[in-house]
Order: C-alpha cells, then structure tokens, then sequence
C-alpha cells in the first residue's frame, strides 16, 4: 500500500513530537544523575552541562553526614508495607465490587468516582493525623504507613474492570467443588489479576516513595523517622554553607535511581496490565 505525502507527514510530525517530549520529560532525570558529580560551586555558578571532573565525593557526604543509611531503610519500610496493603485492599474491593451485588453497592461506585476530581489528601491530613495521634501512633513509622494507605479509587476501578472479564462460570465451577467467597479470590481470582495488579503494585510504589507532605508532617519533630524525599530538601543545610546544592542533588539522584530500578524490572508487567486492561474492559 503506497504511502501519501499526508501520512509522512504525519508520522514525521509525530516521531519528531514524541522525542521532543520524551527528551523534555527525561531531562530533569539526567540533569539531576549528572549534576549529583558536580561540586557546589558548578551547581551554582552553573556553566557546562557535563562535570569538570567527576566525584563521587557527593554521595559520601550524603551518606555520612545527611544520614542516607537511615532514610533509605525508612523509605523501603514504608513504600514496600504501603504497596502491600495499598494492593491488596483495592484487589479485595475491585473483586468485591465486580463479583457481588449488596445494598448501596450503587451509591458507593458513584461516590468513589465523584471524588476521584477532589483532592482528598489536602483535606483529610489533619483528622488523620489527630485519630493517629490519639492511637499514639504518630512516633513511629506504623502511623506514616496507615496515613498513606487508602484514596484508591482509580485502582479499584481498574481491577473493577479487569475482574468482570474474568468468566462468571469459573466461580460457579468452584462454588459446586464447595469453594466459598474467600477461596475463590485468593485461589482463583487473585493469580489471574496479576497483570492490574503490577500496575496497581507500581503505582503505590510511586506514591509511597515519593510523597512529601505527609511524611513531613508525621516527622517534623522526628528526624529519625524521615524518609528520603524528606530527607532530600534538608540536605540543603547539612553543613555549614549557605546551601548545599551538591548535597541536594545527589540526595534527589538517590532517591530517584531505586524508581527507576523498579520500572526497569516492571515495565513488561506494568504495560501489560494496562494494555491488558485496556482491551479486555
């Protein structure tokens, strides 16, 4: 099939489109990886985009006197008990919300979709914080991780989705074979929503490891239980000058690269999901 003139242009158009943006959207990464080499005075002076020299000395000093040992172990904790409880509620409500019919079922889909367009984290931070504060929770990082988990709307509609093109017929099959509700989501249901949930997985990996707000709340007074996006904007002042630019960058270059490590891992799974997702629902 002879290809027109419009088609080429089109498709010129489009690639030419699609590098700009992914060279837009990938350059504060590689900015921030390479200027985590530089030292203090080429940051602020600025200058080349490449380093004089390269130096390792950065990382050290984050490390040693930013306390990044604590911090990283602080973030794993928390994102990876997010992710687990993030994924399996909404797994568990996606499957209850397909399979079962219950009163107010209704009113609850369209509530859940009605406050996916209001931004719920600004609002409920302070009675959260107050109800934990009570459960004397807010001293440790139990209280961080139960302030994060939940507002998963968009998740739960997505295994929503995924869940009602699974047949109907292989939870009949088990009910005779004398499954009930429990056995059939975690022997049935659950392997087959592994594709949504890696995206799902990925998601609240995201979102745990770089929230910001929230975790500098429950650890103001509490420096020992910061995580490292916290962690990144105090690096600034970690030593005497008047700001440590060299030491911020190589904080947010650190908290960066385990992401970027996850996706690479993940990518197949997570486009699958989505892709998955998209065709089946």
């Amino acid at each position: 099939m002879k290809t027109s003139k419009f088609d080429l242009l089109f498709n010129t158009v489009s690639y030419v489109y699609i590098v700009l943006l992914s060279l837009l959207l990938a350059y504060p990464v590689i900015y921030t990886i390479v200027g985590s080499f530089k030292t203090n005075m080429e940051l602020v002076l600025g200058g080349s985009f490449l380093p004089k020299q390269f130096i390792l000395d950065n990382y050290i000093e984050a490390f040693t006197k930013g306390g990044f040992t604590r911090y990283s172990l602080n973030s794993v904790i928390v994102s990876s008990a997010v992710t687990f409880l993030d994924t399996g509620t909404a797994s568990m409500s996606g499957f209850a919300f397909s399979r079962y019919n219950f009163f107010g079922k209704k009113f609850f889909i369209t509530l859940f979709v009605a406050l996916m367009f209001v931004n719920l984290g600004s609002i409920t931070m302070y009675p959260t914080y107050r109800v934990l504060h009570a459960a004397k929770l807010t001293g440790s990082l139990l209280g961080i991780i139960i302030g994060m988990v939940g507002g998963q709307t968009g998740n739960i509609l997505l295994i929503m989705g995924f869940t009602k093109t699974i047949p109907r017929e292989m939870d009949e099959a088990a009910i005779i074979d004398g499954c009930g509700m429990y056995k059939i989501y975690f022997l049935i249901i659950l392997p087959m929503l592994r594709p949504i949930l890696a995206v799902v997985a990925l998601f609240a990996f995201r979102g745990a490891w770089n929230d910001y707000i929230w975790t500098l709340i429950m650890t103001i007074s509490r420096p020992h239980l910061r995580t490292l996006s916290v962690a990144v904007a105090q690096l600034r002042y970690a030593t005497n000058d008047a700001a440590s630019w060299n030491l911020m960058v190589a904080g947010a270059a650190i908290a960066v690269i385990p992401i970027l490590i996850v996706y690479a891992f993940a990518h197949n799974q997570f486009i699958s999901g989505l892709t998955s997702g998209a065709v089946k629902g």
